[in-house]
């Protein structure tokens, strides 16, 4: 017996097996995005798996039973749409986006891939040496290097601290078995979602997955506890071949559901929400001491991740810290006045609403919100709540969220000449 549920235009059906589909109708367009998301990411790995998440992710456009790379790839660049994936943290996509005509075809390739992919052997050693060169990539980026430095001591011992890509030792040895024990683990109907954004039928979406993804009634998908390690504020420095000096000052921030959690959107787009922001203009704009400079916020399910980067001169970097420090003590000690805190709210909820003029990003916000929240989170919802925050809050939330104590500095530095 399905079990189904509405709200407007989005739609929501468990299949007996577990597996859950969402879809959002938008009558306007005459595309759809399509996904398949597998609610496991790089935190789910053993240690000697590290990385195996998204080598996966990669082997499944190798080949299945029935098409080749060639013929996978062929199938939506042929009929003008396309096909890509991701992996996160917790998460594993793989989507695609093309006409309305074409959904068939789009969610025919998608569940060949998560139920017939092969792993040819061949493939699989010379993706090996694909997935090493991206290592390599992000090393010789400056500003994902730091950040993977960083994330990985203030997450010191957690899986969450883990660069998703994995190690050079962990990929080298994954087997074709590695591939099929863990899709047999973690790629079960319980633990998948599909969702369908744009001009779409939600009972034509389920009659085509019960068609194509037709996967038997498993066990459970097995959740282990991963208990947060202790934080500790941390500051090392690194040195490398590069003209510039990359930093970032951060701590363990909000998980999705805090609540607090719109407090610190809104603080986060005063401090470092684009040119306007207080970082930009006072330590870019004023004085000229970087290029770059901008903050981030990441949530996960139990926890967060909120820093700043900048890209600066070594001579600059004391300046810097000080003029971010002197922000901190802004936020915590003088009310954001009404002006500042209005174009705050309409930045973030301008961004909001621009972003559902895409299916592919409107596709991205439907299976997010159902696999952090269990339900839809409608925009009035995240509007209403963006609106609601005050001043007073946010100085409240400010004083002990920016305490300078409770952060961690990485700094990667040119080596010495």
């Amino acid at each position: 017996m399905q079990n189904t549920e509405s709200l407007a235009q989005v739609q929501k059906t468990v299949l007996p097996n577990g597996l859950k589909i969402v879809t959002e109708r938008i009558d306007s367009v005459k595309s759809v995005s399509a996904g398949i998301w597998v609610k496991t990411g790089s935190r789910n790995e053993s240690n000697d798996l590290a990385g195996v998440t998204h080598f996966l992710e990669h082997m499944l456009f190798k080949g299945t039973e029935h098409r080749s790379a060639y013929d996978i790839a062929q199938s939506m660049e042929s009929v003008g749409g396309y096909l890509n994936a991701f992996t996160s943290t917790e998460y594993t996509c793989y989507f695609a986006r093309c006409l309305d005509t074409q959904l068939n075809s789009a969610l025919d390739v998608l569940s060949d891939m998560v139920r017939n992919s092969v792993f040819p052997e061949e493939e699989l050693e010379k993706e090996k040496k694909v997935v090493l060169e991206e290592m390599k990539m992000y090393k010789d980026s400056p500003d994902d290097y730091v950040f993977e430095l960083f994330s990985s001591r203030v997450f010191d011992n957690h899986p969450i601290g883990r660069p998703i890509i994995g190690f050079e030792e962990t990929v080298s040895s994954f087997t074709r078995q590695d591939l099929f024990n863990y899709m047999a683990e973690r790629y079960r109907p319980d633990n998948l979602l599909v969702a369908v954004a744009g001009h779409v039928d939600h009972d034509e979406v389920i009659e085509l997955v019960e068609q194509k993804l037709d996967l038997n009634q498993a066990e459970p998908t097995e959740t282990h506890e991963q208990p947060l390690t202790p934080y500790t504020p941390h500051s090392q420095e690194v040195t490398k071949a590069i003209e510039q000096t990359h930093m970032v000052m951060g701590r363990r921030a909000l998980n999705y559901d805090h609540p607090d959690k719109y407090l610190l959107l809104l603080a986060n787009t005063v401090l470092g929400g684009g040119m306007s922001s207080r970082l930009h203009q006072n330590i870019r704009e004023k004085y000229g001491y970087c290029y770059a400079i901008g903050t981030f916020n990441q949530s996960y399910t139990d926890s967060g991740l909120f820093g700043i980067y900048v890209g600066t001169d070594k001579s600059y970097v004391d300046h810097v810290r000080e003029l971010i420090g002197v922000e901190f003590e802004r936020l915590q000690n003088e009310k954001v006045e009404e002006k500042e805190l209005s174009e705050a709210k309409a930045q973030l909820k301008g961004k909001l609403l621009l972003s559902q003029e895409n299916t592919s990003n409107r596709m991205t916000r439907l299976a997010k919100s159902e696999l952090y929240f269990n339900r839809f989170v409608t925009l009035d919802e995240l509007v209403e709540n963006i609106d609601a925050v005050t001043a007073d809050e946010l100085t409240s939330f400010s004083a002990e969220f920016f305490d300078a104590e409770m952060y961690s500095e990485t700094l990667l530095l040119p080596d010495s000449k």
